[in-house]
């Protein structure tokens, strides 16, 4: 059996988070990180998790989207743990490894998006391209549900999404076949050299992929001007702004 590392408790929730439910083992909120325990994969589990009916879940959460062209939007956030494309400004590190975030049934994950009146869910992460979510996206579209993806294009894709918000970054780019599945391209800007990456992924999307430009927040203050001009010079490009956080929403 493979061992699979899980968080005893609810880890990295953010301040204003109200989970909408909690794993059993789960005992405390807050940015608090409990030592993990252990859980041993027998090869039931493996296969599972290979066919993406388990998923290593960091939080499910009812909120609003707060980025890009979706925003005001109520959705169930799932936010799926593991990441390997190491954004230095990411302001969710701690679903970076998917070993603290225990395997979760993805039928349950499905009944939690259902019982809510907002009948939209963004797939987020962490980078939720690393996993089979062909079954997670049935589900939810069996359940006239919405699905919102937000990824990094790392990975090759799979299940159906109603809208793909593709966020690159310069140290992992996307996979090739990621660009023309795109709704959305939003790039974060948080130095002067990320306007020309911008422009460089505005080549690879189709024509009528919408384009947005986020500052990165630690210097949101910094960037929000030069993003104005920006925009001001060439008007094919939108401000998006992580809302969420004026909001202080999850």
């Amino acid at each position: 059996m493979q061992p699979y590392y899980a968080c005893s408790g609810w880890c990295g929730a953010h301040d204003h988070h109200k989970p909408a439910s909690k794993h059993p083992e789960s005992t405390q909120e807050g940015n608090l990180r409990i030592a993990p325990i252990i859980y041993f994969l027998d090869k039931n589990q493996e296969i599972l998790l290979q066919k993406g009916k388990l998923l290593p879940v960091m939080e499910e959460f009812y909120s609003i989207q707060g980025e890009g062209y979706n925003t005001g939007q109520a959705a169930y956030f799932i936010r799926i743990g593991g990441c390997d494309v190491g954004c230095h400004w990411c302001d969710v590190k701690e679903s970076w490894n998917a070993k603290v975030h225990p395997l979760t049934e993805v039928d349950g994950i499905v009944a939690r998006a259902a019982s809510y009146p907002g009948k939209a869910v963004v797939l987020t992460g962490g980078e939720p391209g690393m996993y089979s979510l062909d079954h997670l996206c049935k589900g939810l579209s069996d359940n006239d549900i919405c699905i919102f993806l937000e990824t990094s294009g790392a990975y090759v894709l799979s299940g159906a999404f109603d809208w793909i918000c593709l966020s690159p970054k310069k140290n992992n780019p996307p996979h090739g076949s990621v660009y023309n599945k795109a709704d959305e391209l939003k790039v974060i800007i948080s130095e002067d050299a990320d306007f020309e990456w911008a422009m460089d992924q505005e080549k690879k999307v189709r024509p009528d992929c919408l384009l947005y430009l986020q500052p990165e927040w630690s210097v949101h203050e910094k960037m929000m001007p030069l993003i104005v001009d920006f925009i001001l010079d060439h008007p094919q490009w939108h401000m998006s702004l992580q809302s969420q956080k004026y909001m202080r929403i999850p």
